[in-house]
């Protein structure tokens, strides 16, 4: 014979509460769960809401259920912790679709914030440099943050003032659309900071 384990209160903070494990196991989140359809009902009686939305109150599971079949439609349990659980009478297939088409299109319309890098060099050409400032502002635009890496080559890492003056530079250039999150700040042969959109 098995028995079920008990969980037991910690005996330090006071009396000692026991109960069964497989009483706890029913102690859990049902939101998760897609709902019970049709047969998967058991709970009797049920308050029942009608295709249209009307009220047609509280009877035995197997009358709701009959009462759906007879429309051409489902029993679908809306509301499983309410006493008594609720159910609707609905097209449970046509629901299903409807609850996907909203999941994508939520989906669609979240943004994720991407990181962009855009590269200079200490000696740039102010034409280099503008067009890939204004690389950066698009970036910025479309609500991502921007990594401004400036690469040192050969003995250029003597006068890392030279690439600070660049990235500062690309800084107060997009002053308007975007702020300094992270300082710029010298990393091996590469000075980096991080731009994100005002």
């Amino acid at each position: 014979m098995v028995h079920a384990r008990r969980l037991c209160a910690d005996p330090d903070s006071g009396p000692r509460f026991c109960f069964p494990f497989s009483r706890y196991l029913l102690i859990q989140d049902t939101t998760k769960r897609p709902p019970r359809v049709n047969r998967q009902i058991r709970i009797s009686p049920v308050r029942v809401i009608g295709a249209d939305g009307s009220q047609l109150g509280i009877m035995e599971v197997d009358a709701a259920l009959s009462a759906a079949v007879e429309q051409g439609f489902d029993l679908v349990e809306v509301a499983p912790l309410a006493r008594p659980p609720v159910v609707r009478i609905m097209d449970y297939g046509k629901y299903k679709f409807e609850m996907a088409k909203q999941a994508r299109q939520a989906k669609k319309k979240q943004h994720v914030i991407l990181l962009k890098e855009v590269k200079y060099r200490p000696g740039i050409e102010d034409h280099d440099f503008d067009t890939k400032t204004r690389h950066a502002r698009r970036f910025l635009g479309d609500g991502n943050k921007v990594k401004v890496t400036l690469m040192f080559r050969g003995r250029q890492i003597a006068h890392p003032e030279l690439g600070k003056a660049v990235v500062d530079r690309v800084a107060a250039e997009l002053a308007d659309v975007a702020k300094v999150e992270v300082d710029a700040r010298l990393e091996g042969k590469s000075m980096t900071m991080i731009l994100t959109p005002k």
